[in-house]
């Protein structure tokens, strides 16, 4: 397949500032533009797997690196929830990613929209096309006066959680096997940020929180339900996938599901495995569309965020899972909506 043959991605989800983040390397932008040979996201292979865009998250990370910070490679049924980030260390760290989306920006790297009409505009230029999203939202005060702040800045796109507790909910653990039912549901502060986001039009992602506080987020919000990076719990039972009832509600609402790559979420023994086919990736797209309709599937893949089956390798290897969805019997067009149509129709339901 040549360049000009690429159907575009947008993606649901990437963990690429925080790479950049953690580098520690003054020049990101030299990183990202000139490319590296670690990591899953810059822009020569951007460019060579026909990447166009996605949700750019800003993910606060562990104080101290240690198993209750990390994602196990191992499943367990009993894996700890890690530990909350501290208010301020979250602040520093946030404001730091921020920093870094704008500096690529300035670079002419990518551009930070904040409507779908910019995402399609900067699609139709060639250049890559950033949401600027929050993955856990500690840095926010509970009074949410820094929302407004963030939003002012581009902000468009939120989960209230990672998979740990803080000031708005609590996420689930890491665990294997497990129902995503494993602690209360969202803090009054919660319910006020979920409000607030309606108001705000800024889009609440689902992915990493827990049952109760999913079922507050469809008591509460008026946008449709989006899961930005998870998978089918039927298929792979982990705490992070979505079980029936869920996918029901996400699809009674208009929402979608963005197939998360990491390999622990997709596999039926739960391990992340790098040695993962792409079938398993195929049966978790299938399973979707028949919850959610061809209007509901999308690809939130957590690359710089997770480990990816090896086929895939990075943002290059795209190509290979559409043209997977082909060897399965998808028309081009479905595979175009799975690729990106599906997440600019609801960009423009709940971003405008």
């Amino acid at each position: 397949m040549t360049e000009s043959d690429l159907i575009p991605v947008f993606d649901g989800h990437n963990d690429t500032l925080l790479r950049l983040y953690q580098s520690k390397d003054a020049d990101v932008e030299k990183l990202f533009v000139e490319g590296t040979p670690s990591g899953h996201i810059d822009l020569p292979r951007a460019k060579k797997g026909g990447f166009a865009g996605g949700m750019f998250a800003i993910f606060p990370p562990p104080v101290e690196k240690s198993k209750r910070g990390a994602v196990p490679l191992a499943p367990s049924d009993s894996e700890p929830m890690p530990r909350e980030v501290p208010r301020a260390d979250a602040l520093n760290s946030t404001i730091a990613m921020a920093s870094i989306l704008f500096r690529l920006e300035r670079a002419s790297a990518l551009t930070v929209c904040r409507t779908a009409g910019d995402v399609r505009k900067a699609m139709a230029q060639g250049s890559i096309a950033a949401v600027f999203h929050i993955e856990g939202v500690e840095a926010i005060d509970p009074e949410l006066t820094l929302l407004d702040v963030l939003h002012a800045a581009g902000l468009r796109s939120l989960g209230i959680v990672w998979s740990r507790p803080n000031a708005f909910g609590h996420g689930v653990p890491f665990r294997f096997p497990s129902s995503p039912d494993t602690g209360p549901g969202l803090t009054d502060a919660g319910k006020a940020l979920v409000k607030a986001c309606n108001q705000l039009k800024i889009m609440i992602d689902l992915s990493h929180l827990n049952e109760k506080g999913f079922r507050d987020v469809v008591e509460i919000s008026d946008a449709p339900l989006v899961a930005t990076h998870s998978n089918v719990h039927a298929i792979c039972g982990h705490s992070r996938n979505l079980t029936e009832w869920q996918l029901g509600a996400i699809r009674d609402s208009g929402g979608m599901v963005g197939l998360n790559f990491a390999t622990g979420f997709l596999r039926e023994d739960g391990r992340m495995n790098a040695d993962t086919s792409l079938d398993i990736m195929v049966r978790h797209v299938d399973s979707l569309l028949q919850a959610l309709g061809e209007d509901g599937v999308g690809l939130g893949s957590d690359f710089d965020g997770a480990m990816i089956p090896a086929v895939i390798g990075d943002v290059a290897g795209l190509p290979r899972l559409l043209d997977a969805f082909a060897a399965r019997g998808f028309g081009r067009a479905l595979i175009e909506k799975i690729a990106y149509r599906n997440w600019l129709g609801m960009l423009e339901k709940t971003i405008g």
